[in-house]
This record gives C-alpha cells, structure tokens and sequence, in this order.
C-alpha cells in the first residue's frame, strides 16, 4: 500500500530524531575527560561544566623520600651494587650504590606522568634533558664528591641525615692501629688512627688560614671596617660519603651494618632550629661552597672560629659531649653555652666576660645586638640559659 510523500518524510525525520537522540545519549553517559564534564540533572539533558581542580598538581620534577608512598624498602628502587660502581671512581672503587634506579622502578606508580606529553616533567628527576635523543642524567647523589661540584648538586638538599652514633664508635677510631690493615678500601691509611681520643681522623680544620696573611673565605670590600666577614678555619670537616664508612662497613670485612643496609644509617631527616645563619649574607659575601653553608645552617653560633688559637688549644670534649651524639639527631649535637662560659663569662664585666658585656649592653640598650658571637640571633631575646650562665659565674 503506497502511503502519502508527506506522511512518509514525517515518519523519516521521526526515526531520524530518535536515532540522534540515542546517540546522543551514548555519548553523553560515558565519562568526559578535561576542564569539562556532563553532569545529569533530573529533567535535564543539559551538561554542565564541572569546577576546575583547586588543589595544585604533584610537582613531579622532584622525589621526595618523605612521601608516605616512597617510604619502601631502598632495595625496591636501588640495586646493590650498580652497575656502572667500577666506572663512577677512578681510584680505589668499590662496590657501591652510584647510579639512579631503572625505569620500572618508577613505572609501577607513574605510568600517566611518564607518558605525558613530549617532555614528561617526571623525567627531569635524573635526565639533564628528557628527551627521545638525549639520554644523558644528572649527577647521581653518591659519591658526593662528585655531585656537589655539579650544578644540580650545589642546590641539592638530601632528604636524609645520616646517623652515626659516636659512643659506637670511640673506642675503635681511638685505637692506634700500626701495620696492615684488614679493611679493604682506601679511606684510611695504614696508620688508621694516631689516637684522639682522636677526631682528626674525621674532622679536620676546613679551609685554614695557616700561615698565611689572607684570613678571610672570600676579598674583603675596601671598606669592611667592623663589619662582619667569615674568616677561614671556622669549620671542620667531617665524611660526606660512603669512602670513609666502607672502609669498615665494606662487603669484604662483613661488618655490620652492611653496606646494603641503607636505612641503618640514612634517615629521614627530623625538623632543625634555625641556625645562626644569614643567607642574603653568604650571597653578599660570595659565598657558594656547599659545605660552608650546609654547616653554617646547623649552626647555633655563627661567629665561632675552630682555628682561632685559643679554640685550637682545646680538646674536642671541652665542647662537645661526644659521646652522646648522633648526628641523625639534632638535639645530640647543640654545644652547651656552659661550654663556652668556661673562658666567657666572669663574676662581673669589669672581669672581661664577653657574655657578661653583652648582656648588660642589652638591658642598657634594647636596640644592642649581640653580634660578638651571632649573626642572625644578634636582635634575639636573650636565652634564659645565657642569664644563667652569668648568674652562676656570681
């Protein structure tokens, strides 16, 4: 039966419409990835835009191992030893962890931010410059004698402090060992230790003055007058990497802990105290050596020089409860003012106390800053345990 040309381009669009409609709810039932998405609302078929994220993205330029996702096992991500550990040293290598982790450390976690984009932010955490025809990596952290000197490493700040508990140890570095040694790498002579009770053995004089004229880190500006400007000597040294610890943690000596045993020694870092520590100073003075400024931020006395003569004179334990510290620890290695009111504190100022002088220039003078020993605490209240440090000279 024909039916009318109009009846039929009617019952056409009809279908036609339905057809859409139907597809149009398809699409719109799936979710919608971006700044927008459909959200259905009863009597509607309208979409509506959904809110921009206010939260800020990830920043994955950077690896934190504090994230609670990243405190694993360090043998998930790092291998034991690397593979490139006989090419990182020159002289005297030995089996150590001195390359970044493989891609499929990463990967498990990170596959989206890996695959994002041409340059994937991910990748600048060890790649110079990520990309398809550059492969080249920054500097891994160990050893650090090497990192530090690159440009990545000078601004680097470890996660991580090191805890070498020095009561574990006195009593085997203070040992006068003569002849071979049984340790295996090079970080010692075979004259280990000459004694001391010794902690020359780790800590020596950084850049000292000596016998020469030229007593300051960095020239002087020709008008320096009384201003303050670090002197060299101020500083001791102490390891910054695995040579001198492997030479008794080694994978020959089996002692314990091994040296696949990272976290042992390497923790968390636990929240430090300012120190009496300036940077717009250190910028000033031109100041850019790593272990400068990583010591004068632990630093409660800025001003305190090891090579003066009078400090130069005294044994390590005059300031310094050796025994209890534990360098992963902050608290275990703040120096007592009771140690530094054995030569600067006196009965009265008339006496020379230097503390003493200080002190009483303050309660004459509220606007006094206490800058014979201090360079950001000079404007501080004065610490109740200086107060009682003169009280007790009385």
């Amino acid at each position: 039966m024909n039916r009318p040309p109009a009846l039929a381009k009617v019952r056409a669009v009809t279908i036609g419409l339905f057809f859409c409609a139907g597809l149009g709810g398809f699409f719109l039932s799936r979710p919608v990835s971006g700044e927008f998405a459909t959200s259905r609302v009863k009597g509607s078929a309208t979409p509506t835009p959904r809110t921009r994220r206010t939260q800020s993205a990830p920043r994955y330029a950077q690896f934190p191992h504090d994230a609670k996702a990243h405190q694993v096992s360090c043998g998930t991500c790092h291998k034991f030893p690397s593979d490139n550990w006989q090419k990182v040293r020159t002289a005297n290598a030995f089996p150590d962890v001195t390359e970044y982790p493989k891609h499929e450390s990463c990967l498990n976690c990170h596959k989206q931010q890996f695959f994002k984009g041409a340059r994937p932010t991910i990748c600048s955490v060890c790649h110079i410059n990520p990309s398809p025809r550059d492969s080249r990596r920054h500097a891994f952290p160990n050893p650090r004698e090497i990192f530090d000197t690159t440009a990545k490493g000078k601004q680097a700040v470890s996660d991580f402090a090191v805890s070498f508990p020095h009561d574990k140890h006195i009593g085997i570095v203070s040992k006068n060992r003569t002849g071979a040694s049984r340790f295996s790498n090079a970080a010692w002579s075979r004259n280990l230790v000459a004694s001391e009770e010794s902690c020359s053995v780790c800590h020596q004089t950084y850049q000292p003055q000596g016998e020469s004229s030229d007593e300051y880190v960095t020239k002087p500006p020709a008008k320096l007058g009384d201003d303050f400007l670090l002197k060299k000597g101020t500083f001791k040294t102490a390891p910054i990497g695995h040579t001198t610890c492997f030479t008794c943690h080694s994978a020959d000596t089996g002692m314990l802990p091994a040296p696949t045993d990272c976290a042992t020694c390497h923790k968390l870092k636990q929240p430090e105290a300012p120190g009496d520590f300036d940077p717009k100073l250190i910028k000033a003075m031109g100041i850019d050596d790593k272990i400068t400024i990583l010591s004068w931020r632990r630093r409660d006395v800025g001003k305190f020089r090891h090579e003066w003569f009078s400090h130069n004179e005294l044994s390590c334990s005059t300031c310094h409860n050796v025994e209890t510290m534990n360098t992963a620890d902050p608290r275990t290695k703040k120096v007592s003012i009771a140690s530094c009111a054995t030569c600067h504190v006196t009965a009265t100022a008339d006496e020379g106390g230097a503390l003493n002088f200080e002190i009483d220039a303050r309660k004459s003078n509220a606007n006094f800053q206490c800058v014979k020993c201090h360079v950001a605490f000079g404007s501080s209240a004065i610490p109740g345990s200086h107060l009682k440090a003169v009280e007790a000279a009385k």
